[in-house]
């Protein structure tokens, strides 16, 4: 087994999750980072495994973070064949009254307050490690915000609590604030943010059809081992799925009405390479960890409610490529001087140049896939 050179926020973040007395963190990291592996070695250092009850909670924003972090734990203690994991998440049905016995609990903020209080099968005065993902995103759902805060008032005082977020608006450093007492704090430089490894690039359409020519004609020009393309709308995703598949595409679609299972389902058939390409709407944007996806394309820039840019949905949404230091590649298409507008406003936001592509110029293509 080859060992990499710790990452920037492992470095920073692992003698302070591992000192004794252990602190408490506030740490700003991307996906792709190592992140995980970091607090999961944390939770790992403080299960006793003789005590049949959960020692450690994490919360994450979804069913399918929960289960990839799952997924990192069952790997980082398989050398424990003692440690025992469970999943508090919606459809996991438990008989009422019983209390659950293992060590570590990873789910989603609904569930894990009702294990919590109503149904009382996790007592939370026992747990000695509390982390919660992604807090960016748990604030952008309705309710989890609340929850957290709720689940975070039931734990004993000197319980070590540690936040994760890509990004921090002050929205989301209000809440940090309100569930980590005493943080020591990492934040990143914003040019960091944008993972040095991803080129940027933008193409000028002038409709849908144009646009689509332009994602065909980046497909005949390079070899994608996955591509994932995020649509604003629902109507679009279906839409441009079709499309490919009449191309020849073998093509996966994720979009916000499918139920939990449907979604893992597509997620892990598109992780298994059975689907080359990922069409989805914002759901997906953020934690789908696919080590081969080599292209990101924005078939529309990610916009707020009110129509301006959504810096962090970009950043999540490009960061699904360049993941773990590979170089990655991700294409805007832009079809309006509105949508110009918005893609100045992101260069300007991250202080990082996107460069125009011409795609009916396929020798230009191939050149930045080298």
């Amino acid at each position: 087994m080859g060992f990499n050179r710790p990452s920037k926020i492992q470095e920073n973040a692992l003698p302070l999750m591992l000192a004794e007395p252990p602190q408490n963190l506030i740490a700003q990291s991307q996906s792709g980072t190592g992140k995980t592996a970091a607090f999961v070695l944390a939770m790992l250092s403080q299960v006793e495994p003789a005590n049949r009850h959960p020692q450690c909670l994490c919360l994450s924003p979804t069913y399918e973070l929960a289960l990839q972090t799952g997924k990192v734990i069952e790997q980082m203690g398989k050398f424990y064949p003692e440690l025992k994991l469970a999943y508090a998440v919606r459809g996991n049905k438990l008989e009422r009254g019983q209390k659950i016995s293992e060590h570590i609990v990873i789910g989603t903020p609904g569930t894990v307050l009702d294990w919590c209080s109503k149904l009382k099968f996790i007592d939370p005065k026992k747990i000695k490690v509390f982390v919660l993902d992604e807090a960016d995103v748990m604030i952008a759902t309705q309710g989890h915000q609340d929850q957290s805060i709720r689940i975070q008032r039931m734990l004993p005082r000197n319980c070590q609590m540690l936040l994760f977020s890509a990004t921090f608006e002050d929205s989301v450093w209000k809440f940090a604030q309100k569930v980590v007492p005493d943080p020591n704090i990492i934040k990143l430089k914003r040019e960091e943010e944008t993972l040095d490894t991803i080129k940027q690039y933008y193409v000028l359409c002038n409709s849908r059809d144009e646009k689509f020519q332009a994602l065909c004609n980046i497909y005949g020009a390079i070899t994608i081992a996955q591509a994932m393309i995020f649509c604003h709308t629902r109507k679009t995703a279906s839409w441009l799925a079709a499309e490919l598949s009449k191309e020849g595409h073998q093509v996966a679609l994720l979009s916000g009405e499918m139920v939990v299972e449907q979604r893992a389902a597509v997620i892990e058939r598109f992780r298994e390479g059975k689907e080359k390409v990922l069409v989805t709407t914002n759901v997906c944007a953020r934690g789908i960890d696919v080590e081969q996806v080599s292209v990101v394309i924005n078939f529309d820039l990610p916009v707020d409610k009110d129509g301006n840019p959504d810096n962090e949905t970009y950043l999540h949404r490009i960061g699904r490529t360049g993941r773990f230091g590979k170089r990655g590649l991700a294409v805007n298409m832009v079809d309006s001087k509105h949508s110009m507008n918005i893609l100045n406003r992101i260069q300007e936001h991250f202080n990082k140049k996107i460069e125009r592509l011409d795609t009916d110029d396929l020798d230009e293509i191939e050149k930045i896939a080298n």
